[in-house]
């Protein structure tokens, strides 16, 4: 790999005790670190990775995306999560500034770039850069980290999405994710209103 170097978006977090995102309305209470109660609020879009996986996250079974290093290398940060976390992590944001430099880029299942992503593969890819190296799927990563309740949801939080977690992207603010969405459509922003929140995690 060459050397990437990308400055850290500036965007200004509040560091109040909600530490809310204005762009996400916060009206549907979270159970279990940042999983809404009400699955039925959102529709499931976007690529689903395939293979077979139990997640004990949402008690439900998932498939798993194909690709080497399952469980490899732990991501840094607690993973009891439970407290109220309303400030953003500067490596995250970092790793969310980098994953922005590859939308336009391909979709691609089991794709882990440089030149295609499967959503899982475009998250890990840009955390590697800032030296957070996440297992490979979006049910590994969504046991992995810090939970996040979805009023403390923060740019660079990873945002496991569908209601069986087989979609993933960054949280880049004001309601928005940054993900590798399907074939045809690549490397995109999408809101995140239109998608079931499975899990919120954060990495330090």
């Amino acid at each position: 790999m060459g050397i990437l170097t990308v400055a850290a978006t500036a965007e200004t977090v509040a560091a109040t005790a909600a530490g809310a995102d204005p762009g996400i309305p916060v009206t549907a209470s979270t159970a279990d670190g940042g999983v809404p109660a009400d699955a039925s609020a959102v529709a499931n879009t976007g690529s689903a990775e395939t293979g077979s996986a139990s997640d004990p996250v949402a008690g439900g079974t998932g498939s798993a995306s194909s690709g080497s290093g399952a469980g490899s290398g732990s991501a840094s940060g607690s993973a009891s999560g439970s407290a109220s976390l309303p400030l953003a992590s500067p490596r995250a944001m970092t790793a969310m500034s980098i994953a922005q430099t590859q939308v336009g880029k391909p979709y691609q299942w089991g794709g882990t770039g440089p030149n295609a992503f499967d959503c899982s593969g475009l998250v890990q890819w840009a955390y590697h850069w800032v030296g957070i190296f996440l297992p490979r799927t979006t049910w590994q990563q969504a046991r992995a980290g810090s939970a996040v309740p979805l009023g403390s949801i923060q740019p660079g939080d990873v945002v496991v999405l569908n209601a069986d977690g087989s979609h993933e992207g960054m949280y880049v603010g004001n309601g928005t994710v940054l993900n590798a969405y399907d074939y045809g459509v690549g490397v995109v922003y999408s809101p995140l209103r239109q998608f079931h929140i499975y899990a919120i995690r954060r990495f330090f």
